[in-house]
C-alpha cells in the first residue's frame, strides 16, 4: 500500500471515529427524566454565572427556552455535534413557563479542524418567528430562523433575531458556532415522559399533557432572580 493510501484510510477512520463519537452523545442522558434533571442544573448554573447577568435580566422576555445540557462537538476535516434538549414555553398571559418538550440538535460541518469539546447551550427564543420554527418537524439555525450569540455581562440592548444563543464550553474548540444547527422533535422521549403521544405544541402551547417530574426546572425557571 502506497503512502498516499495509507493517509486516505488513516483519514476516514478518523473521520468515522469522530462521528461515532457525537452520535454517543445522545446516550448521556438516556432518558428524558435524566436530561430534564440536567437541564435545571444547567440553568442554575447559568444564572449563577456573573458572564451571565443579561441572560438572567432578561429571560423572562423570552418566548421560549431551549436548554441542551450536553452539545458534543468532535472533528477531524470533518466535524459533527450533536446533544438531546428541553424546550419550555412561557405563556404570555399568566407568565407561567410549560413542561418540557423534547429535542435533538446536530449538525455538521467541513474545515480544517481537530479535537473535541462539550458545550452547555441555552436557546432563548425571542420572536414569534423562532417559536413558530421550533414547533415544525425540523428546521435549520440561520436558515428557518435568525440566530446570533447572546449578550455577556450587563450586556446591550439585543439586535433583532429570532434566536439567542449562550453557552459554556470546555475544549480546543474556541467558542462554539450553531448556525446551521438542524433541531428536530424527539416525538418517542415525548411520548415515553407523558406517557402518551404528544407534540411540542401539544406541550408547550396547548398544555395538554403534564409531569410533575419537571416542577423542578419549570419553577426554576419562573423564578425571578433579584
Amino acid at each position: 500500500m502506497t503512502l498516499s493510501k495509507m493517509c486516505l484510510l488513516s483519514l476516514f477512520f478518523l473521520t468515522i471515529s469522530s462521528f461515532t463519537t457525537v452520535s454517543a452523545s445522545d446516550k448521556d442522558y438516556s432518558d428524558p427524566q435524566a436530561l430534564v434533571d440536567q437541564s435545571s442544573v444547567v440553568l442554575q448554573t447559568f444564572k449563577d454565572d456573573p458572564n451571565m447577568t443579561w441572560f438572567r435580566d432578561n429571560v423572562q422576555r423570552a418566548k421560549a427556552i431551549f436548554i441542551v445540557p450536553q452539545m458534543l462537538r468532535a472533528g477531524f476535516v470533518i466535524g459533527g455535534s450533536g446533544g438531546s434538549g428541553a424546550l419550555l414555553s412561557r405563556d404570555i398571559k399568566t407568565g407561567d413557563w410549560s413542561y418540557p418538550a423534547f429535542y435533538t440538535m446536530g449538525s455538521v460541518s467541513f474545515g480544517l479542524q481537530a479535537g473535541g469539546e462539550t458545550s452547555e447551550i441555552i436557546l432563548m427564543i425571542m420572536t414569534e418567528k423562532g417559536m413558530d420554527s421550533m414547533l415544525t418537524s425540523s428546521f435549520k439555525l440561520g436558515a428557518d430562523a435568525s440566530v446570533a450569540a447572546g449578550p455577556v455581562g450587563t450586556g446591550v440592548k439585543a439586535a433583532t433575531t429570532d434566536i439567542l444563543a449562550f453557552a459554556r464550553s470546555k475544549g480546543v474548540f474556541a467558542g462554539v458556532s450553531i448556525e446551521g444547527a438542524v433541531i428536530s422533535p424527539r416525538n418517542k422521549w415525548n411520548a415515553s415522559y407523558y406517557g402518551q403521544p404528544a407534540t411540542p405544541a401539544d406541550i408547550t402551547i396547548r398544555h395538554m399533557v403534564t409531569n410533575p417530574h419537571a416542577d423542578k426546572l419549570r419553577s426554576l425557571v419562573n423564578k425571578k432572580d433579584k
